[in-house]
């Protein structure tokens, strides 16, 4: 299971959201392993039935509010038992307000970090939440080419030598965008959305067989590549198999699972004279007709077998 520690998250968001460390400097290894936040409104009033202390706790005007009217010994006995429920991770005070010195005091005796932050609460949330998305994201990486074609996620799959980048190369300079050649990060947001983006080494270069390592940028312009995309089509390049019952009609859906999402995916063989880039564009046009409920192949059989059933009322029965 994928998470981060508090510690990390100081370093990689703390001076962008001035998050200011109060106590607690002990658990700062604490792991943060989902991405919702909490506030914990309910719990502060006593009630820790549906409470979710593995998420980060939030504490906005209203909760802060809450506890000023608490006599201090009330307010000891509830963050006692606020602040030593097991993994919690960290607690963020919003609006820049001092927490109170009973704060301090249960959340440095349990070495939960306690945090203050100047922004007003919905910001902070929306931004806590913008970024433990991204990093607690499930993620994979694949053998392949993922290009932008039409505004279409496009990724290219198929054994070492097939002709992914090739394609691709044609592709670019069809006038469509390249994302990632070779290896193609992958990441499961919210949503069932798959979106690929290319390693930080090999960002915007492409490797040509019988030319290297190529900088797409340099040669197409830079407006050729981008930072990520929306994975919506698989295109799997195979070498042409005289035996292989190939699609011929298109009444068969196909897909393919990455990290637990289904993908439509085409198979196309691959031979001498085939202009593949063109089969990748038809490809992504015929899928977008069926996102909007189009299907050309399903039409056809429809209107075949209502000429059929015509003909075959007009066949005078023998006597």
């Amino acid at each position: 299971m994928l998470q981060i520690t508090v510690q990390e998250l100081l370093g990689e968001i703390g001076k962008e959201l001035s998050l200011e460390l109060i106590t607690g400097k002990e658990g700062l290894s604490r792991t943060i392993p989902v991405s919702e936040v909490n506030r914990p409104g309910l719990t502060l009033a006593g009630y820790f039935e549906f409470f979710r202390p593995e998420r980060i706790q939030i504490f906005g005007m209203g909760e802060s509010a809450y506890m000023d009217t608490l006599s201090s010994a009330r307010r000891m006995e509830v963050l006692e038992q606020f602040f030593s429920a097991r993994n919690l991770p960290c607690t963020l005070i919003s609006h820049g307000r001092q927490p109170s010195q009973e704060m301090v005091e249960q959340a440095g005796r349990h070495n939960v970090p306690l945090i203050k932050c100047p922004l007003a609460t919905g910001i902070l949330i929306e931004e806590l939440a913008a970024y433990l998305e991204e990093r607690l994201a499930p993620s994979t990486t694949l053998h392949g080419v993922l290009v932008h074609v039409y505004g279409f996620g496009v990724l290219i799959i198929g054994v070492s030598g097939i002709g992914k980048s090739e394609c691709a190369l044609e592709l670019l300079k069809r006038g469509h965008i390249l994302v990632a050649d070779d290896v193609v990060e992958i990441k499961h947001k919210p949503g069932a959305v798959l979106m690929g983006h290319c390693n930080a080494l090999l960002k915007h270069h492409m490797e040509v067989r019988g030319l290297g390592i190529i900088d797409v940028t340099k040669i197409f312009g830079v407006s050729s590549v981008i930072e990520e995309s929306k994975i919506e089509l698989v295109v799997r390049l195979e070498t042409d198999d005289k035996t292989q019952d190939y699609e011929r009609v298109g009444l068969e859906e196909h897909s393919t699972e990455i990290l637990g999402v289904k993908i439509p995916e085409s198979v196309i063989p691959v031979r001498p004279g085939r202009n593949v880039a063109i089969l990748v564009e038809v490809a992504c046009l015929n899928q977008r007709l069926k996102q909007k409920g189009i299907r050309s192949a399903e039409d056809l059989n429809r209107q075949l077998i209502e000429k059929m059933s015509e003909a075959t009322k007009k066949i005078p029965p023998k006597i």
